[in-house]
């Protein structure tokens, strides 16, 4: 079936009027905004349409996603461009799209797109038979199935207990390594029935479906989204002129807990407590735009059921990052 960026049902962009407004200030006289997750283009739509004389870039690991939102966004000409790459390389792209290598503003909008929750054959989804895919870039040679067949035990259990806070982690990949002895386990609904024949009833009965922290943490390694993001921040932060802004939502605790990490490391003072002055290069060089994680309203919630989980953080950058700072960030490779 063919898909189409306008129609698509699900492709409601979340918290959107919340966005334009904290990311307003730096685009009033236009300029540059990377939107680091194009997807259907919803979010970079709303921003081109708001600010006549901005250029937005979107990045994308999922060709279909960029030729669909191309498509989309071609009435803005070459206001608008794409790029095909995990969003961790968005310092690459401001470099050459940027001013002397900074935007203005970047967007990042976490987790799975509404695009690749509807069609049903990349595997995202436990509600539909099909291959288990889940790749967001389809050139990867990993799919979940590959995963599935090929990891031990233990690693399988990590990655169930880590990345989808899988209680019954255990439980769950023992079975997967012994089902697979006698065949693979390659289709969604084989992994749902699995998982649903091996949680105890009472568990099922709470906190919804019961293969949903699976599916996310399958998701999460065929794609390395949290080694991508952990990269991604401070990258973003240093794309950012003096002024600039950077506005993520997250979806899952995960998520959000590396985002609040990496924007706190601006957000505070490393001066040594109880001295009388702040050490120079030692305040903070970034300016928290949302109290705590900002949330959808009910209405929202109502409206766009994706915008339930949603955590909102937004900063300005209020000056340069003081060199011992970047050093760090330098040693632990979260800045090339």
């Amino acid at each position: 079936m063919a898909l189409d960026a306008h129609n698509n049902a699900l492709h409601i962009p979340v918290l959107l009027e919340p966005i334009i407004n904290l990311l307003a200030p730096a685009l009033n006289d236009g300029g540059v905004l990377i939107d680091c997750t194009l997807g259907m283009g919803g979010h970079s739509e709303a921003f081109l349409r708001s600010f006549p004389q901005l250029r937005v870039i979107g990045i994308d690991r999922d060709e279909q996603a960029i030729d669909l939102a191309s498509r989309r966004l071609s009435q803005f000409g070459d206001r608008f461009s794409a790029v095909h790459t995990t969003y961790d390389n968005v310092d690459q792209v401001a470099k050459t799209f940027g001013h002397d290598g900074r935007v203005d503003a970047i967007l990042m909008d976490l987790g799975v797109s509404s695009l690749q929750l509807d069609e049903a054959e990349r595997g995202f989804s436990y509600s539909h038979d099909a291959p288990l895919d889940m790749r967001m870039d389809t050139s990867s040679p990993v799919t979940a199935a590959h995963l599935l067949a090929t990891l031990s035990h233990s690693e399988l259990t990590r990655i169930l207990r880590v990345y989808g806070e899988e209680k019954f982690a255990a439980q769950i990949a023992r079975e997967i390594i012994k089902r697979r002895q006698s065949s693979p386990i390659e289709r969604t609904s084989e992994l749902a029935d699995l998982i649903r024949e091996t949680i105890p009833a009472p568990a099922r009965r709470k906190g919804g479906n019961p293969s949903k922290r699976t599916f996310q943490a399958l998701r999460i390694a065929v794609n390395n989204e949290l080694d991508v993001l952990e990269a991604a921040v401070p990258r973003a932060i240093e794309s950012l002129r003096v002024g600039g802004r950077l506005a993520i939502e997250s979806y899952q605790s995960l998520e959000d807990r590396i985002v609040k990490e990496a924007l706190n490391v601006g957000l505070k003072s490393t001066s040594p407590p109880g001295l009388p002055m702040e050490l120079e290069d030692h305040g903070p060089y970034l300016n928290s735009l949302t109290r705590g994680a900002h949330k959808a309203d009910r209405h929202e919630q109502e409206n766009n059921p994706r915008s339930a989980s949603v955590r909102l953080r937004a900063v300005e950058r209020l000056r340069p990052t003081p060199p011992h700072i970047h050093q760090s960030y330098r040693r632990q490779g979260s800045v090339s």
